[in-house]
């Protein structure tokens, strides 16, 4: 799959407006890549308009990048008048929140572009879907676009990429030799990394602070051979949470909080956990939890995330069913 399969695509459907949407609280990795694509778009198709868009905001440390980079998210974006969406790092509709159903229904073609695991129900709704999990973010794939078109990206592009290379590796402690060579080549092209990696160090506010406190005082611990599990509950910043509970020394965590009427679980782990196992939190855990919970999940080996419906002792109660059963399988 490849950067002209897409423009084939719009080619072929005669689009003019592209709607270009990321997951809800869309973290840099996801707002990044967009804003990159968005610039690498124009320059192939100059007469394309093209925005991004989300449905539930984007995080904090998203918001800040906008003080150095001039990106512009529609937060109310009109689906209905796009004639191509394309989803970035996001691999599942339920991720879109408050626009999942309106893209359902569009008549509009959907392509995905994503680094996670392509969710069945995600598949059957496009006409085009690039996954590489093998690439450490969606910065990584959309980095290989700019190389594939013998273009080099503007320094702004560039900076975005990035910094959505170090925000989704945990500042390249998750990153492949892929992504080492991209960022040298994004450094050599002007990015002052020392400046980069300033602007994703955001202090901690109080209300996560108290997340991560309270996970812990609530976490219930579970021993599965010579693995630690730990399970816990908040009302905000799951994933944060599930980081801070492997950060003490879990070898996987999940946590959950509800959401509306349903509940969603964050899932993390270490990378010893994931080597040793085999266990893909995606494509093992989150994806089956999700259907389970009439939802959807999905993610990475290391990261995941579930949506769905129910309480979250039962969603925490089945996820701990899902990895003994994963646990126990022969390696």
């Amino acid at each position: 799959m490849s950067f002209n399969e897409v423009v084939k695509l719009l080619d072929q459907t005669g689009a003019v407006n592209v709607l270009l949407v990321c997951h809800h609280n869309s973290d840099p990795d996801a707002v990044c890549s967009a804003y990159a694509f968005l610039g690498l778009l124009k320059k192939i198709r100059p007469k394309l308009n093209v925005e991004i868009g989300t449905g539930q905001g984007v995080s904090k440390l998203t918001k800040n990048l906008f003080r150095y980079i001039p990106i512009t998210v529609n937060l109310q974006p009109n689906v209905e008048k796009a004639q191509a969406i394309i989803m970035l790092d996001t691999n599942t509709i339920q991720q879109l929140d408050d626009l999942a159903e309106r893209v359902t229904k569009t008549k509009a073609p959907i392509i995905v572009i994503d680094h996670h695991i392509a969710h069945p129900e995600t598949q059957a709704l496009c006409k085009l879907c690039i996954t590489i999990e093998e690439a450490s973010s969606t910065c990584d794939i959309v980095y290989g676009f700019y190389k594939e078109q013998n273009l080099k990206p503007e320094p702004n592009e560039a900076k975005a990429l990035f910094l959505g290379m170090a925000f989704d590796t945990r500042h390249f402690v998750l990153a492949s030799s892929a992504t080492f060579k991209a960022v040298a080549d994004l450094v050599d092209s002007g990015v002052n990394a020392q400046e980069a990696l300033s602007m994703l160090a955001l202090p901690m506010d109080f209300s996560e602070r108290v997340a991560r406190v309270k996970a812990c005082r609530r976490a219930k611990i579970v021993r599965v051979d010579n693995w630690i599990l730990a399970f816990s509950h908040v009302s905000a910043f799951e994933a944060s949470a599930a980081r801070a509970l492997v950060d003490l020394g879990a070898h996987m965590a999940a946590v959950a909080g509800e959401k509306g009427d349903g509940i969603e679980l964050s899932l993390r782990c270490t990378r010893e956990f994931t080597e040793k196992t085999g266990v893909h939190l995606g494509r093992d855990i989150a994806k089956p939890l999700g259907e389970a919970l009439q939802g959807q999940g999905g993610g990475h080996a290391m990261a995941a995330g579930v949506n769905g419906k129910g309480d979250i002792k039962a969603g925490l109660k089945r996820c701990l069913r899902l990895l003994k059963e994963n646990l126990a399988k022969p390696e």
